[in-house]
């Protein structure tokens, strides 16, 4: 008897569906999407595109709806995600079909649609009309000759006034840089959040902003800063740093003004593919930001 597949979207009320994705999710990727949904965090703007036989999916391609922001300017935006096939159903050619119909749903609807893909697909997107976005990374030599603070407190992400303080703060920040940035990435930011960084979130008071870094020797590394407000990134460096001289490597784009910035071709395991809509270019020498890409 010969199976029936169906095509399904935007399933998540779907006890047995969502719970069949998580399972593939888990098991092709390493993904630990339940806790993230458990909390709320699944949100408008992630929708997968899904293969299903027996009420199991078997093959997905996610949209996340997300804006960029390009000097100043807001841009809409499409980041494809969690682009998986069950290994009994490879190489039947469904994740090329779903690649088509989430391009033929979103059909003239964005600015930029784009992904993250790792070295053993990079033939295989430029067949939809995606292009290779070389990514930079920034950084600086920062000294400072007073001893910080008022350090920052650490946030303990097994706490819920801490998830949801973490939160609300972002559902309420600015834009990181208004040179590249993403907003309305709340919810990829608390994957990172609950999965990632879950040792590396801290609240500074004194600057009202939580600060995602990690410090190793004479280098910080900053994931992401998230503020309600414009930050003095001086300030803030300062009480993270301490007394001497530290590099600082910025897993985004900064825009900071007193900086001079050292940059370099990013090099990492996945590689951003960009397709754009319209008359839109990509910008050059940016970094995407690190907690919002799916």
């Amino acid at each position: 008897m010969k199976e029936e597949m169906r095509f399904i979207t935007n399933y998540k009320e779907s006890e047995q569906l969502r719970e069949s994705f998580f399972e593939l999710a888990n098991s092709v990727f390493g993904l630990n999407f339940k806790s993230w949904y458990q909390h709320g965090f699944w949100g408008v703007g992630y929708i997968p595109f899904s293969y299903v036989v027996d009420d199991k999916v078997v093959a997905n391609v996610s949209i996340n709806i997300i804006d960029f922001i390009i000097e100043g300017n807001q841009k809409r935006a499409l980041q494809v995600g969690t682009v998986m096939t069950h290994p009994d159903y490879r190489n039947r050619g469904l994740s090329k079909s779903l690649m088509y119909k989430v391009l033929d749903e979103y059909k003239n609807m964005y600015d930029f649609i784009y992904l993250f893909a790792n070295e053993s697909v990079l033939d295989y997107y430029p067949k939809f009309g995606f292009e290779i976005v070389d990514e930079q990374q920034f950084s600086i030599n920062f000294s400072s000759n007073q001893k910080s603070i008022n350090r920052p407190l650490k946030l303990n992400i097994t706490n819920e006034d801490d998830i949801n303080f973490i939160f609300k703060f972002a559902k309420e920040r600015i834009p990181i840089s208004n040179r590249f940035s993403t907003v309305n990435a709340e919810g990829i930011l608390m994957y990172y959040c609950l999965n990632v960084f879950c040792n590396d979130i801290y609240y500074l008071e004194s600057e009202d902003v939580i600060i995602i870094y990690s410090e190793d020797g004479n280098r910080i590394d900053i994931f992401d800063i998230i503020s309600k407000q414009k930050i003095d990134i001086h300030n803030i460096l300062q009480k993270i740093s301490g007394d001497g001289s530290k590099k600082v490597v910025f897993h985004y784009t900064p825009d900071y003004k007193g900086l001079i910035f050292e940059s370099n071709p990013l090099k990492r395991a996945g590689t951003l593919f960009v397709k754009t809509g319209g008359n839109n270019s990509f910008p050059k020498h940016v970094k995407h930001p690190i907690t919002s890409e799916a």
